[in-house]
């Protein structure tokens, strides 16, 4: 995803059967960062992952160093064939509630990102018959990350919105 005026971006990874999702930020989508990201990112679920497919922007120019680092099969999606990653395409979708088009990233910090995450991957999905992604106790949001998602999408009046950005 990429912020407003083309100035930031947000590297997302969805695993196809888990429905879980990975997110972080970026100042801009050059491969360089990207390639460091997605590695940062999958390294700590390295054992797990066998392949990975990229769409065809020049940002993944950098697979084959992630391909030797994770130990994993680079795969790309045809050209305007969205539809062979429909996961990241949806989980991209399901970001915008938080982040809607226009979004300046550069005003946006990697807490808020990873809250939103942390929403999305609690988020019940139907194909797996309602239930969340992975149920940890420990693993809940607190009061505050509960106002700043609604901050984020701006489901407060002003006054609320005030109250938040003062006590974050």
């Amino acid at each position: 995803m990429i912020g407003r005026d083309h100035k930031g971006a947000l590297v997302t990874l969805a695993d196809r059967a888990s429905r879980y999702a990975l997110v972080t930020m970026l100042p801009s989508k050059h491969a360089q960062g990207v390639t460091a990201a997605v590695t940062r990112l999958l390294r700590p679920h390295k054992r797990k992952r066998y392949t990975v497919t990229f769409d065809n922007g020049k940002e993944f120019a950098g697979h084959e160093e992630i391909a030797k680092k994770l130990g994993v099969n680079i795969y790309f999606a045809h050209p305007y064939h969205s539809w062979e990653r429909g996961l990241n395409e949806n989980t991209n979708g399901l970001l915008r509630q938080y982040f809607p088009k226009g979004t300046k990233f550069e005003m946006i910090t990697e807490e808020e990102v990873q809250i939103a995450v942390t929403a999305l991957n609690h988020r019940p999905r139907k194909v797996l018959g309602f239930r969340m992604l992975w149920s940890n106790k420990n693993r809940h949001l607190t009061r505050r990350n509960y106002w700043i998602i609604h901050l984020l999408r701006g489901n407060c009046n002003d006054r609320k919105q005030n109250e938040i950005r003062a006590s974050i």
